[in-house]
């Protein structure tokens, strides 16, 4: 079964030889591979050939990744939401496996809150201009979504934190005002271009979970440990509905020790991956400053719990 396979059938909630694995980023490339990624400031002023030439840097470094630690999806990172980096990795890697890309800031959201005393009183007093930015960065979403599609994007995964560890950054009842309606017709555009629509955000999402059930998307990504979700739980509510990725606790995985690493991946795997509809990875990213030796060691966790099942 190649990787692509594995994890259409897995978005179906059918039970593939093995639950699929990647990670929305890595950047350990210099600890793995004695690698880099281009600076991540010089996409904006790079010329054609540089970009050329920069990209064809990043496919060397994912072909390493997907090679050593067996992706069976890839979205693109860098360049950062875009057509040409979609078209050199299907280049590269053919129907191998899937390949997407991801586009953030689509949703009023934590990370890209300009001033939040503002936000905050013009939810009260002043909330069409609430509206007014939402429906502006749905419209800057759509267009990228067009791009991305276009260039043959497998899948678009849509990036907004919208949560702390105590529940979403606004009340459910705003939430489902001013951010659910916006995301659910970004998730029903990426998929009438034909793409498979991924969502994410960090924190605990429990009290505006039927909202994300409502969206249509084909996965969650993150399901945070350290906010508390329980991915026994989640997927309880979710099979069917929305596949899961992702839990595996990135602060253990930061700061171990091996036998915690062990139990988050374990549990991930033995409460999520039955029945198909669960993609096994980390509750955020490979990040700067793990070790890489924790990333491993959880593969090798994932790996042996493969081998217990295999018929």
């Amino acid at each position: 079964m190649t990787g692509r396979e594995r994890m259409l059938k897995t978005l179906r909630f059918e039970q593939p030889d093995r639950p699929p694995h990647f990670e929305v980023m890595f950047e350990l490339e210099r600890e793995a591979f004695g690698l880099s990624f281009p600076d991540r400031r010089l996409w904006a002023s790079c010329t054609a050939a540089e970009k050329e030439r920069m990209i064809g840097q990043c496919m060397t470094i994912y072909e390493k990744i997907v090679e050593r630690y067996h992706w069976d999806a890839l979205a693109v990172f860098w360049p950062w939401s875009d057509p040409d980096g979609v078209r050199a990795a299907k280049r590269t890697f053919g129907d191998e496996i899937l390949i997407g890309s991801i586009v953030g800031d689509t949703t009023w959201s934590i990370e890209h809150m300009p001033d939040w005393m503002q936000f905050a009183v013009d939810l009260v007093e002043r909330p069409e201009s609430i509206h007014e930015v939402a429906r502006e960065k749905e419209r800057v979403a759509k267009r990228t979504f067009e791009q991305l599609a276009e260039a043959g994007a497998d899948f678009i995964h849509i990036v907004n934190d919208v949560a702390f560890n105590g529940g979403p950054f606004i009340s459910p009842a705003q939430f489902s005002e001013f951010i659910t309606p916006y995301l659910r017709r970004e998730v029903q555009h990426v998929r009438a271009l034909g793409a498979i629509p991924f969502v994410h955000t960090d924190g605990n999402i429990m009290p505006v979970l039927d909202d994300y059930l409502s969206l249509g998307a084909a996965c969650f990504q993150s399901v945070d440990p350290m906010a508390g979700m329980d991915i026994a739980e989640v997927k309880r509510r979710c099979q069917g509905k929305m596949a899961l990725m992702g839990n595996v606790q990135c602060n253990l995985l930061q700061d171990g020790p091996w036998e915690a690493i062990r139990k988050s991946a374990r549990y991930c795997l033995e409460h999520a991956a039955p029945g198909g509809g669960y993609i096994f990875g980390t509750s955020n990213t490979i990040f700067p400053g793990m070790p890489l030796e924790h990333y491993e060691y959880m593969l090798q966790v994932y790996r042996d719990f493969c081998a217990e099942r295999a018929p």
